[in-house]
């Protein structure tokens, strides 16, 4: 088996993660970091519409279903792409990473976020996930894998206080019952990001999220079965805005984000690329005003562009890889 070349063409191009420690004011240094944080914003973008679709999903299916749905449909598509490639299985030594994002990306996050769209509003939840960038640089700082300078970890965490006090101020200053699912779910996507994007500079980002899928099928397949089975006239009731919904979270969140998502923190360092998240709350604010109609006030609106400054400011900081 031949491990995964920095070289080699991958689906969205070749990178060179650089060498550790190197020099950020390097000028090919900061060429990737800019091209990893534009693969990570294609990425958010498809992120940014899960919410919404979720919400939609689960107006007319059981939660559980959509969660272990998802996965076992994206499971498939990674299936085919794995064998389309020829890619390599992966070693001993990168199960227990791919395992991390199995937990934490393909089942913890879709399952606790499914359960709380059931009565969370989708933009409600939106801005408790704009705590994941501070969580997955948080993650990948404990995890010895980068050095965020001083200053990055004050941008980050003005960032997280600013979507923290604007979900506090949606809440009428409490938090309601289902947020503690979505941060629940917010610690378990940081960890499957800080793993999966370390891993994916030596395996490529397509193959750490198609093998972490595959390794979900344990789990995914017969609880897919077993609801299907027991729902049935619930799955088969389900309007087709809820099937419009459950096949956007299984085709693009559960597979096509990923694949921008985790080759863009190959190239730009998890950390850095993890800052592009905070703009994820304002794009699923105006996600679920389209799709939901749900209200957007103009307070949306200028929280949005205060991220955007708070994610350029963060750009301009050091991060030792």
């Amino acid at each position: 088996m031949t491990p995964y070349s920095h070289d080699e063409p991958g689906w969205l191009g070749a990178h060179n993660p650089g060498t550790a420690g190197s020099d950020p004011a390097l000028p090919g240094l900061a060429k990737r970091e800019t091209r990893g944080m534009l693969l990570g914003l294609a990425g958010v973008a498809i992120f940014s519409l899960t919410l919404p679709f979720t919400r939609l999903a689960v107006a007319g299916l059981d939660p559980v279903f959509v969660a272990m749905g998802r996965a076992l449909a994206a499971a498939l598509l990674a299936l085919c792409w794995l064998q389309w490639k020829r890619a390599p299985l992966p070693t001993r030594a990168q199960l227990p990473t791919l395992a991390a994002v199995t937990i934490g990306c393909v089942i913890g996050f879709p399952l606790l976020t499914s359960i709380a769209m059931r009565t969370l509003p989708a933009s409600h939840g939106a801005v408790l996930v704009g705590i994941l960038p501070l969580a997955t640089a948080l993650c990948s700082a404990m995890r010895g894998h980068e050095r965020p300078s001083p200053g990055f970890w004050v941008m980050a965490a003005a960032g997280s206080a600013l979507v923290i006090g604007f979900a506090l101020r949606q809440g009428d200053g409490g938090l309601h019952g289902a947020d503690l699912a979505v941060l629940a779910a917010v610690l378990l996507a940081a960890l499957g990001y800080a793993e999966g994007g370390r891993l994916s500079q030596s395996m490529g980002g397509e193959q750490v999220i198609a093998w972490a899928l595959v390794l979900s099928l344990p789990v995914a397949l017969p609880a897919t079965a077993w609801l299907l089975w027991r729902d049935w006239s619930m799955v088969a009731a389900a309007p087709a805005s809820s099937w419009l919904g459950f096949g956007y979270v299984s085709v693009f969140s559960m597979f096509i984000g990923f694949f921008f998502w985790y080759r863009g923190m190959a190239v730009g360092g998890v950390a850095r690329v993890g800052q592009v998240q905070l703009v994820q709350p304002g794009l699923t604010l105006l996600g679920a005003a389209l799709i939901l109609n749900e209200t957007l006030h103009i307070e949306h609106i200028l929280f949005t562009f205060a991220v955007i400054a708070v994610v350029g400011a963060g750009k301009r900081m050091k991060v030792g890889r």
